[in-house]
């Protein structure tokens, strides 16, 4: 059953309809436009690597799945309030949109009819709720540990919880696959009370440790990429060089030693599913057919030729060409904006 809907992270298209998905998709491809517009107006060449690396790190900690005691399933970080909180909310939505469609293409994680279901609820939920209505108010201008945890783990959880809810409403929405909503809710939403935990404090963590290698990063706007102090710009490079450390480190190392129980999602469906989906036709046929013949490593495993296994070798493949995708598409809407503006 749990190979019939292929989720080992996000929402896949066997539980999505060609309504649902294509309606997610022009909620998600608006966003992102008004996001890509905002980021072109305020961003410097200075935001281009700490966007990059972000991607990239996200990309990789979205790869390591831990055991959830007690319930025979694992979960993984989303990342989308980490991004919110060191870039701002529309380069959070730039670069969550960037690394979901590297997974989608390269490694068939992820529907394509799903995608922008995916991008809205790893993306938009925790960027515009979770972040400016539960983190930013705890927070505070200039949280203490304790209080920088709290806003931490209070906004990861709702953002999960959040995410969780859009998942359970788009698949029954879809009716794709047979799931009684009370059982499907009853199992998707608690599981995701410790996966929120769990990324709440790997998320106060990160923040503390950029707080403490660039100060001026977490201002209290925000800390929209490109924000200038008062004076010179700090340099970047610190937290780029630490974003790239743990990239590699969680792709390169703890993607060996991830759970290999099926995640919240996957767990939840199995579940409460009752019967199997249907069978794919029409625009999620097609897009399910395209997607097997682009991914070049699916499942993050080399192919069976090559001798198979590889996870790792996938994860920092995938690390570098998310960075190179967040990183070129900062830069043109960088450039993009400075042509906006025009000469000084």
């Amino acid at each position: 059953m749990l190979e019939s809907f292929g989720v080992r992270m996000h929402l896949a298209d066997a539980l999505v309809s060609p309504g649902v998905g294509g309606a997610f998709w022009a909620v998600t491809a608006a966003s992102t436009a008004v996001s890509s517009r905002a980021v072109a107006r305020r961003a410097e060449a200075g935001a281009t690597p700490l966007m990059g690396m972000a991607g990239a790190f996200v990309f990789a900690a979205q790869m390591v799945n831990f055991a959830i005691p007690g319930t025979g399933s694992s979960g993984h970080l989303g990342g989308g309030l980490l991004l919110a909180v060191l870039l701002g909310p529309d380069a959070a939505i730039v670069v969550m949109a960037s690394v979901l469609l590297v997974q989608a293409l390269f490694f068939a994680d992820g529907g394509l009819l799903a995608f922008g279901c995916n991008v809205f609820n790893l993306g938009l939920l925790p960027a515009f709720v979770a972040y400016p209505f539960v983190f930013r108010p705890l927070a505070g201008p200039a949280p203490g540990p304790r209080r920088l945890l709290l806003a931490s783990v209070a906004a990861a959880v709702v953002g999960l919880e959040l995410g969780a809810l859009g998942v359970a409403c788009q698949a029954l929405l879809s009716a794709v696959t047979p799931l009684p909503p009370r059982a499907f809710l009853l199992a998707l939403l608690p599981v995701h009370v410790p996966i929120g935990v769990v990324e709440g404090v790997v998320t106060a963590a990160v923040l503390t440790f950029v707080r403490r290698a660039r100060p001026g990063l977490l201002s209290s706007d925000g800390g929209r990429p490109g924000a200038v102090e008062t004076g010179r710009r700090a340099s970047d490079r610190p937290v780029v060089a630490g974003l790239l450390l743990l990239a590699v480190l969680a792709a390169g190392v703890l993607s060996l030693v991830a759970s290999k129980r099926p995640d919240g999602l996957e767990w939840s469906v199995a579940r409460a599913a009752r019967g199997t989906p249907a069978a794919e036709h029409g625009p999620d046929g097609w897009l399910a057919a395209l997607q097997k013949r682009l991914a070049i490593l699916p499942d993050y495993e080399l192919p069976a030729s090559a001798g198979g296994g590889g996870t790792p070798l996938a994860g920092l493949a995938g690390a570098a060409v998310t960075l190179a995708l967040v990183a070129g598409a900062a830069t043109l809407l960088r450039r993009r904006g400075a042509r906006r503006a025009g000469p000084p």
